[in-house]
């Protein structure tokens, strides 16, 4: 086998990419040349004819008169449901803020008209984006323009707790003078823990070492010289827990993070901790939060964000006299508002003119026959990223991924734009607030510092496969997994397409074979008889069922590694257990 080509990662982003495009692949390329964009708005501005733009909820009069110059604009606030889906069969675009759930049913009663969804803010919780692809129609947020007004509203919330701002105007207003009884706390030489090391986390990070606080942070993926120029050190979350005084959450909500802080969590942090929520409600849960407060683990927290907004009247944790709320305030400044509607005002009225904007958030359509002899391989390539990087310790941040495809095709019969994405999308999407796609994929791993190579290798046989194999390193970071490290020095994941599902067949530098279905568990430990039974056994006690088991070693009696495929999550207590068997040196669970 030979190398044919290696090369960087070319990132170049425009402010608007072309959804009409060609290409001079040869037919069997496997990614293949896309489907045009339907043309009933094009066909529709060249006869004349403006596109329509409903808008469901308050948006800044700047973006209005920018939408007004290429569309009719329709501003109808405080739809029903019903409405809106009776309305939309007569719009060309949609923009919403958080309180319009743009549902399945929206799609489906737009009968393929409606070509866009703009969300004005980050956040795209309310928006169906897998109806949204499937029925053609692009989404777009506007994910810059309040990133200010956020990380102020997160430092009012910090300096408000630590002076006890609210609870003592309250008391005021009620009659009273209890200078004693609100007693704050200096900001000054206290520590500070970012949780995201985004672009809110950082302004945030900027403003805290203004006023005097040693900051950390805690982000897989912010790169440490971004950080060290600010004066932060990055961290792990264990660290960050257990040594701030102050901890100010960032980070976007995705099955990574959601109730992130919860019994176990609060139970690390140091006594007497005050926390901010400016990000998303369900990153804390809420019933362990109000449990904490009450010990008196967490002194005080500031919340702008709920798991249910708004929240109950009796919601506990609002009417706790420890906790200040204010109603998800983090863009509602005049100038983040004018800002938002203008970003997300040019971003649909450039999908409306054929162009895909940089903040889209779902791709173009594939042809389902390409998808049918690709489907294997984009789910195989993104488990290896998503395997990937949950192998890197925390801290450490992920910013050289190297990625090998072997293929019996030539160079010209090999388009691996779609299973770059994907891998891109498995190392960044799980604690990424936006999904990461063949559109994007580039514009997000450059946000973020990713600097992705690619390798060919071309192997001597049929083409009739696309790829032999896929491999997945990453360099310059430390790994949970000390075997994961390969002989190069690198983190090192790879796997094959077997009967059409997913396998990994190498960790490090041990083989194994395993399918890449619900989660894994790997072992290393002295080659001797035994081991599988003992794991076996500890599994079956918890009813937890095993798909799939390898063990690859060096020599007979000497390292092996175990890969055990799991249909259920093991419990803390199972793990522990495996961890204990005297010939297991070390283990990892993964999930997918």
């Amino acid at each position: 086998m030979s190398v044919i080509s290696s090369w960087n990662l070319t990132i170049s982003l425009n402010t608007t990419l072309s959804l009409s495009w060609r290409s001079s692949l040869p037919s069997r390329a496997i990614f293949p040349r896309p489907k045009k964009p339907k043309t009933l708005v094009v066909l529709a501005i060249a006869l004349g004819a403006k596109p329509t733009v409903l808008v469901s909820e308050k948006l800044g009069d700047a973006g209005i008169q920018l939408l007004k110059t290429f569309a009719n604009v329709d501003c109808s606030y405080n739809l029903s449901p019903e409405e809106l889906c009776t309305k939309i069969s007569l719009c060309d675009a949609l923009i919403v803020r958080s309180g319009t759930k743009v549902t399945r049913e929206v799609f489906e009663s737009a009968m393929g008209r409606l070509k866009v969804v703009g969300r004005a803010g980050v956040g795209i919780d309310n928006v169906d984006i897998s109806a949204a692809t499937e029925h053609g129609c692009l989404v777009v947020n506007a994910p810059t323009a309040n990133t200010i007004a956020a990380a102020e509203h997160g430092i009012a919330l910090l300096t408000a707790v630590s002076r006890n701002v609210a609870q003592a105007d309250a008391s005021v207003k009620a009659g009273k003078w209890e200078r004693n009884k609100y007693v704050g706390v200096s900001l000054v030489g206290k520590t500070l823990a970012v949780m995201g090391f985004g672009k809110v986390g950082s302004e945030v990070a900027r403003r805290a070492k203004g006023l005097g606080m040693q900051v950390i942070a805690h982000d897989p993926y912010a790169p440490a010289d971004r950080a060290r120029a600010i004066g932060v050190e990055l961290v792990s979350f264990e660290e960050a827990l257990t040594t701030a005084d102050f901890i100010s959450l960032h980070m976007p909500l995705t099955p990574a993070t959601s109730k992130m802080f919860n019994d176990e969590a609060f139970s690390r942090v140091k006594k007497g901790v005050r926390i901010i929520n400016v990000a998303r409600g369900g990153v804390i849960d809420e019933e362990a939060l109000l449990r904490a407060l009450d010990s008196g683990i967490v002194a005080q927290a500031a919340l702008d964000v709920f798991t249910e907004e708004p929240p109950p009247q009796e919601n506990k944790l609002v009417r706790h006299e420890n906790v200040t709320v204010t109603p998800h305030l983090g863009a509602s400044t005049t100038e983040a508002q004018e800002g938002v509607a203008l970003e997300i005002a040019e971003a649909v009225v450039g999908a409306l003119k054929g162009e895909l904007a940089a903040t889209a958030v779902n791709a173009p359509m594939v042809p389902a026959e390409v998808l049918l002899e690709l489907s294997p391989y984009v789910a195989l390539t993104e488990k290896l990223g998503r395997l990937a990087v949950q192998l890197v310790a925390g801290g450490s941040g992920v910013k050289f991924v190297k990625v090998t495809y072997a293929s019996a095709r030539g160079p010209d019969d090999l388009d691996t734009r779609l299973l770059r994405a994907m891998v891109t999308k498995g190392l960044i999407e799980p604690i990424s607030s936006v999904f990461v796609n063949l559109v994007n994929a580039d514009f997000i791993g450059k946000q973020r510092g990713l600097r992705l190579t690619e390798e060919r290798i071309v192997l001597d046989g049929s083409p009739e496969k696309p790829l032999e194999f896929i491999q997945v390193r990453i360099a310059n970071v430390e790994s949970k997994f000390a075997s994961a490290i390969s002989n190069s020095g690198e983190i090192t994941v790879e796997g094959r397409v077997k009967d059409g599902k997913p396998h990994l067949t190498k960790v490090g530098s041990f083989g194994v074979d395993v399918s890449l279905e619900g989660s894994i568990v790997l072992c290393r430990q002295s080659d001797q008889p035994g081991i599988i039974g003992k794991v076996g056994n500890i599994l079956s006690e918890e009813n937890v069922n095993v798909n799939f088991m390898s063990v690859g070693r060096i020599a007979p009696g000497k390292q092996a590694v175990m890969t055990i495929g799991l249909d259920e999550e093991p419990s803390r207590d199972a793990l522990k257990k495996i961890g204990e068997i005297t010939a297991v040196e070390e283990f990892v669970f993964l999930k997918l």
